[in-house]
């Protein structure tokens, strides 16, 4: 992908493709805050303008997050994941099942951009294919 092809926007009310990765972004912020502090806030909007256009920056950003949801999840202790729950506003979770609703959501995240790269006529690796298509 290019800078350019994040702002393509299918038709209707959908979001250009960098803001839907945005958007992602913030969810998983949301989720490694949760390991954090074992309440979910869907609340954050990263502040950095015009990060939906710049793939490098994308990247980076993704990259950073993903270090941090592997070192939140690796510096859990057996008890805590055995015992607390994430509360998630009127009810919880315990945190490996929060982990597997994580997974969805990038599973969700990950149709939708498929969508966009269809309609787009951008190729998939067959990995992609394999697993999302």
């Amino acid at each position: 992908l290019t800078d350019g092809d994040l702002g393509y926007t299918p038709v209707g009310a959908n979001l250009p493709l960098g803001a839907l990765c945005v958007e992602i972004g913030e969810t998983e912020h949301a989720y490694v805050q949760s390991f954090r502090t074992f309440a979910i806030d869907f609340s954050y909007r990263n502040p950095e303008p015009d990060l939906e256009t710049s793939r490098a920056r994308l990247t980076a950003w993704f990259q950073a997050l993903d270090a941090e949801l592997e070192t939140t999840i690796a510096g859990l202790s057996e008890e805590g994941v055995k015992t607390r729950q994430i509360d998630r506003g009127g009810w919880s979770l315990p945190p490996l099942i929060q982990l597997e609703v994580y997974k969805e959501a990038l599973l969700i995240f990950y149709g939708k951009v498929s969508v966009y790269l269809k309609a787009m006529g951008k190729s998939r690796s067959q990995q992609w294919q394999d697993w999302i298509a």
